[in-house]
């Protein structure tokens, strides 16, 4: 069974885009935003615990889920496939 990539990678992307958002305003619900550096912010340039942080997060992780998402479904399918010659 073969992923199809295109599609693997825009859900990637939504999932892991809208996770990061609503993490960051889920974080805000209940502690409240703050300037301060967290581990994702490490990684993504520019995020915050924050309104502009959260979108911000969304751009990063949107594209992130993508490049990612779309080097699995790869990989994924040049494994079945040459597994499937087996």
């Amino acid at each position: 069974m073969r992923l199809n990539t295109k599609a693997f990678a825009f859900a990637s992307a939504l999932v892991w885009g809208m996770g990061i958002f609503l993490l960051t305003w889920w974080i805000m619900a209940f502690e409240g935003a703050s300037g301060d550096a967290t581990w994702i912010a490490q990684v993504y340039r520019g995020y915050r615990i924050s309104p502009a942080g959260s979108v911000i997060g969304l751009a990063w992780a949107t594209v992130d889920g993508l490049v990612f998402g779309a080097l699995f479904a790869s990989a994924y399918n040049a494994l079945a496939q040459g597994s499937a010659r087996d």
